[in-house]
């Protein structure tokens, strides 16, 4: 979280997808089966990510190899 502020960043599908390196569609089916955190609805159009909720997926991937 920022510590300025206590809010956790929001990331948008961009830069998930740079973060994760997985492509849109395998996001999309990760999130379908429950393997990956769902978005944030912030508008009728507009989803993100909590940063640390990606943060969090991320280091489980690595804790499971």
């Amino acid at each position: 979280p920022d510590c300025s502020t206590g809010l956790d960043p929001m990331l948008r599908m961009k830069n998930v997808i740079e973060l994760t390196g997985l492509s849109r569609s395998t996001l999309y089916r990760l999130i379908e089966n429950g393997d990956f955190p769902t978005g944030v609805k912030l508008t009728q159009h507009t989803v993100a990510w909590p940063a640390s909720e990606v943060a969090d997926w991320i280091q489980s991937r690595i804790a499971a190899r």
